[in-house]
């Protein structure tokens, strides 16, 4: 079994990830700073001799002993990386510098969770890829969206310059049991709203859209991109290419909650994207990893796990 570090561990994503890895037998240190994470969603896994967690935030460099490194750590949402802006590029670069510096020194192979906002507000649809973006470098998603593009300049320039093992995830929308209720995502928004009877509250249009991918099926890609031979870095993109229009989401919500919500339109954030979905050809190539889960069964269980806290 690995010794494997997941940063960013006690958050959505990275909780999930813990999950898998500890049940697969794995020694899993999770290293998180609780900006975003949340202690509950790892408290489950606090008394399994083979999960052990450090409070820290990764813009302090880490010395310990990996076979893997998935580095996950970075507020995701605009709300929450909007709230610290500086602290969130710092997170992206310097944070992910000294994962590099670590996975260097140990020998460990490491992936990134980088984003589908790298794309920005994307003039090519569906997105691959070899596109390079449409992204604005001095707006108010910036510091997330550049960040996490200098994030992968580092890895590709630690790949080149020290042939570090390397592999990078473009993510895609992503849904499921553990998102914030107050992270202001699309589909945490409109199930807390359906939920309470409140208006749903669609930016713009509602015609823009997006595409969902179930957690369980994101958690498989990246486990699947860490097995690959070191040939593979990528970037790849990992989502559903399965595309929604905002609105036909706000819909389907307050029908499976039997919400008596009212839709509300409400001005267009600044730099928010037209329209966004993967081109997964490579994924599916070098992966064999295409999702499974449709949106109603995903939206089920969802739902079902914010009954519980809403």
């Amino acid at each position: 079994m690995k010794k494997i570090l997941v940063t960013g561990g006690a958050g959505f994503l990275g909780s999930h990830l813990c999950d898998r890895l500890v049940g697969e037998g794995h020694h899993v240190l999770c290293v998180d700073n609780y900006f975003t994470g949340s202690k509950m969603n790892i408290v489950h896994l606090l008394d399994h001799k083979n999960f052990e967690v450090i409070r820290q935030d990764i813009c302090i460099p880490l010395y310990v002993e990996v076979d893997e490194i998935y580095n996950l750590a970075c507020p995701a949402s605009p709300f929450h990386y909007q709230w610290d802006p500086i602290q969130t590029m710092k997170t992206s670069v310097i944070g992910t510098y000294n994962m590099l510096g670590l996975a260097k020194r140990t020998g460990a192979k490491i992936l990134q969770a980088s984003t589908s906002e790298v794309y920005g507000d994307p003039e090519v649809h569906p997105q691959t890829e070899d596109y390079w973006g449409n992204v604005n470098p001095i707006g108010i998603r910036s510091c997330y969206d550049e960040g996490k593009r200098a994030a992968e300049t580092l890895f590709m320039d630690y790949y080149r310059v020290h042939s570090l093992r390397a592999k990078i995830a473009r993510i895609f929308n992503t849904y499921g049991p553990r998102m914030a209720k107050d992270d202001g995502r699309v589909i945490s928004n409109f199930i807390v709203q359906a939920l309470r009877n409140e208006n749903i509250t669609i930016y713009g249009s509602g015609e823009q859209t997006r595409s969902f991918c179930y957690v369980d099926d994101l958690i498989d890609g990246l486990q699947k991109f860490m097995a690959t031979d070191d040939e593979v870095i990528g970037p790849l993109n990992l989502g559903n290419p399965v595309e929604y229009k905002i609105m036909d989401l706000a819909r389907i919500i307050v029908a499976m909650t039997g919400s008596k919500s009212q839709i509300m339109q409400t001005t267009l954030p600044q730099d928010d994207p037209k329209q966004r979905n993967p081109n997964i050809t490579k994924a599916s190539q070098h992966l064999s990893w295409v999702p499974t889960t449709p949106l109603d069964d995903g939206l089920t269980k969802t739902i079902k796990y914010f009954r519980k806290i809403v």
